[in-house]
């Protein structure tokens, strides 16, 4: 399977408010990078919105390292997500999980990839994270 590198962010003026998703994929030495926005959304919808939409440009099932410095996403698709979809997408608090259509897209979207999820502290320097908030931001003024 190819490998692909994929660091991705989202970024959201106000919370709700303007919001931007970016990710750069790089696969044997070449970059792709994707953003897009929208308007009244959460910084969490967009940190899933860039993840499922670098997933859904693969053309074929792929061996993925996913960079996040959102713990939300990391955690929610390597943890939470089994007992959400056991519990019928219900917290152990049996509310409803706030996203839930976000996690099924992203559910959907890694099920034909072998994908590792690697956290990485944003704003930190890390070279790949840095370029996928200045996409995020590059989304936001799309949405503007």
């Amino acid at each position: 399977m190819d490998k692909v590198e994929i660091y991705s962010d989202g970024a959201c003026k106000g919370n709700p408010g303007l919001g931007g998703w970016g990710a750069l994929l790089v696969f044997n030495g070449q970059e792709k990078e994707i953003f897009g926005g929208e308007r009244n959304t959460t910084n969490n919808r967009m940190e899933l919105m860039a993840v499922i939409q670098a997933l859904t440009v693969l053309k074929r099932p792929c061996d993925v390292v996913v960079h996040t410095d959102s713990q939300y996403v990391q955690k929610g698709i390597s943890e939470w997500i089994h007992g959400w979809k056991a519990r019928g997408w219900k917290t152990a608090a049996r509310e409803p999980v706030k996203n839930a259509d976000l996690w099924q897209a992203l559910d959907a979207a890694q099920a034909e990839h072998k994908v590792e999820w690697r956290w990485v502290r944003g704003h930190n320097g890390h070279a790949g994270n840095e370029r996928a908030d200045q996409l995020a931001n590059r989304g936001v003024e799309t949405a503007r």
